[in-house]
């Protein structure tokens, strides 16, 4: 009786305060494995963000905790906007409870403690790879078999489950962006969290793919590469996403068709007029103005990634001083590597952030419109 009691003190608790939300999803039929991160990044915080305290407790809901609001953040409100592409949603508006509703969320939450959502809906298979912050499986889904990633990520100071998450969301707005990795389902418990994401197949990260074709790519195919990443990027900052780590462990290649994947959204942060003061992501793409001013912009610092992403596929290597001080004289040239992309790379690596191309034209290069003349 004591657990009835508080299961129905809880349920109508929540249905008072915020809708009890319940994501479903129609099935997809891409599949691809988002590889966890090869090199962990230099977190240096999430902008005010503070770790939960973990509270001693023998009961644990694993899912059925109701969506928390984040401090920057309503994940309520986002959910919302994305009713219709994420799925159907259950709601009790009114705030009131019949005796078949309970009964029936109390046989949920029973089935919840033992196995959890995500564990419920999913089968769990072997481990894709790991990272400093938690680990990605394959999975299936039960009920059509679709093929998708499961992340479980721990929540420590530099992780919070409710911006991830709401990044996520966010960047996968209608109309979704194919470049972005799409969101299926997720779980938010007490000291981490789980995402369920598509796993289209097959692919690998572009660091392997790179690897693969003897540590740099063909310009043709890294202009198809960083088309749809610059792509990924607008989309992004449009939406008031920040990724803040875009970098070749968080880009999917699909070897076939070559279509590219965004994916990762833990370094990220809202898009703020004003600029960032502590530095989240990989620190081989940190822009110099963060260690000069201590201050720095989402489009600048994404140009600057973007630059060096198409460096190191390009040339197989990442830029030394004497190469960026030749860049930023503009006079950096590379055997092999035509005038327009040599011209690409320094236009985004430039030391001060204001003399680099906006992000908005970077498809507008005339590396770009080499395409159709060769």
């Amino acid at each position: 009786m004591k657990l009835l009691s508080r299961l129905k003190k809880l349920i109508e608790k929540e249905c008072v305060q915020e809708p009890c939300v319940l994501l479903k999803h129609t099935s997809n039929a891409e599949n691809h494995p988002p590889h966890w991160l090869d090199e962990a990044p230099v977190v240096g915080g999430f902008d005010g963000g503070e770790e939960k305290k973990k509270k001693k407790s023998f009961w644990r809901w694993p899912a059925l905790s109701f969506p928390r609001k984040a401090t920057k953040y309503n994940l309520a409100k986002a959910e919302n906007k994305h009713q219709a592409e994420a799925g159907s949603y259950r709601t009790f508006s009114e705030g009131t409870i019949t005796s078949t509703s309970l009964l029936y969320f109390i046989l949920t939450a029973v089935v919840y403690l033992l196995i959890g959502h995500i564990r419920s809906h999913y089968k769990i298979g072997s481990k894709l790879g790991q990272g400093g912050f938690g680990f990605v499986y394959e999975g299936t889904r039960c009920k059509d078999e679709l093929k998708v990633s499961i992340s479980f990520t721990y929540k420590t100071l530099h992780i919070s489950s409710e911006l991830m998450i709401g990044l996520t969301l966010m960047a996968n707005k209608i109309p979704r962006a194919p470049e972005i990795i799409k969101i299926l389902d997720w779980e938010d418990n007490e000291d981490h969290f789980i995402m369920v994401m598509e796993r289209p197949m097959p692919c690998m990260n572009l660091k392997s793919f790179v690897k693969l074709h003897g540590e740099s790519l063909d310009e043709g195919t890294a202009r198809n590469i960083m088309r749809q990443v610059i792509e990924a990027a607008n989309v992004c900052v449009k939406r008031g996403v920040f990724h803040r780590d875009i970098k070749m462990e968080n880009l999917l290649v699909n070897q076939d068709t070559m279509e590219v994947k965004l994916i990762d959204f833990g370094c990220g942060a809202q898009m703020k007029r004003f600029g960032y003061d502590v530095f989240s992501g990989t620190k081989a793409y940190c822009p110099p103005e963060v260690t000069v001013n201590g201050k720095y912009h989402a489009k600048p610092t994404t140009v600057w990634s973007l630059g060096i992403l198409l460096f190191m596929m390009a040339c197989g290597y990442y830029p030394t001083e004497y190469d960026l001080d030749l860049i930023s004289k503009r006079s950096w040239t590379r055997p092999g590597l035509s005038q327009e992309c040599c011209q690409m790379i320094s236009s985004c690596l430039q030391s001060d952030p204001q003399q680099r191309i906006d992000l908005e034209k970077m498809h507008m290069h005339d590396w770009f419109k080499v395409l159709s003349l060769r």
